[in-house]
């Protein structure tokens, strides 16, 4: 099917702009090459953070002091910087989704790297706050968990996890106040489903790991058993 919708609508590479050599997908090989992938070595067991030049893994101060996260793993698959920065913006803002097999490879290669994939129970998306949902049209991260759990061959359930309030903009926040922001934004709807069970929440950027930390803060208080963070990009101030 994605040899004929090639010869209809034939797709161009998202990064040099030539025809792309790669059925169903919008990053050419070449520049497949250029995408800056996070290496899987030399992370911090828990935030993901690297150590550069270091081998294995580590725990960072952060994640080895009062400032540890609630889940237990979180790993990206690329640096939020350059062409990969472009795409997810456009993936996330100007509804560029056809862009959503190519970052669900990305993802699958990560989560194979890092997680023992046979003890996932659910992948739930991160949750909108309902002035994002509208405002947007569409949930980015659903659209990511969905691909992925088919992938995976996981159950993706959209339902479970909701946001309430509306925070400020992270973005605009040092640290400390992005985990005093996202406190108790997260609400649980169904915690009959999570109890005792592995969760792997799907984000699209990882910065600092404050939302993603009170999501599985919330997720562990309804019983979860452990929860994994695996998100498309990270910030590179946070790497």
């Amino acid at each position: 099917m994605s040899a004929v919708l090639d010869l209809i609508w034939p797709r161009a590479c998202e990064v040099c702009g030539r025809p792309a050599d790669r059925p169903g997908r919008h990053v050419c090989s070449a520049c497949l090459m250029r995408i800056p992938f996070i290496p899987t070595d030399g992370l911090c067991r828990v935030c993901g953070r690297a150590a550069e030049g270091f081998e294995g893994d580590y725990l960072c101060e952060d994640c080895s002091g009062k400032n540890r996260p609630f889940f237990d793993r979180a790993v990206s698959a690329v640096r939020f910087e350059d062409k990969a920065r472009e795409m997810l913006l456009g993936f996330k803002f100007n509804q560029r989704l056809w862009l959503k097999d190519d970052f669900a490879d990305w993802l699958e290669a990560a989560a194979r790297a890092h997680f023992d994939l046979r003890a996932v129970d659910l992948i739930l998306p991160m949750p909108l706050t309902v002035f994002h949902r509208v405002d947007r049209g569409y949930n980015q991260s659903a659209y990511l968990a969905e691909a992925l759990a088919k992938r995976l061959d996981r159950a993706c359930r959209g339902d479970v996890l909701k946001r309430k309030g509306h925070p400020g903009r992270q973005s605009e926040l040092d640290e400390s106040a992005r985990r005093a922001n996202v406190k108790d934004t997260f609400a649980v709807a169904k915690p009959e489903l999570l109890r005792g069970r592995t969760l792997l929440v799907i984000d699209d950027v990882m910065t600092t790991g404050a939302t993603l930390s009170e999501c599985a803060r919330e997720l562990k208080a309804a019983g979860a058993s452990r929860v994994w963070c695996l998100t498309l990009a990270r910030s590179i101030r946070s790497l």
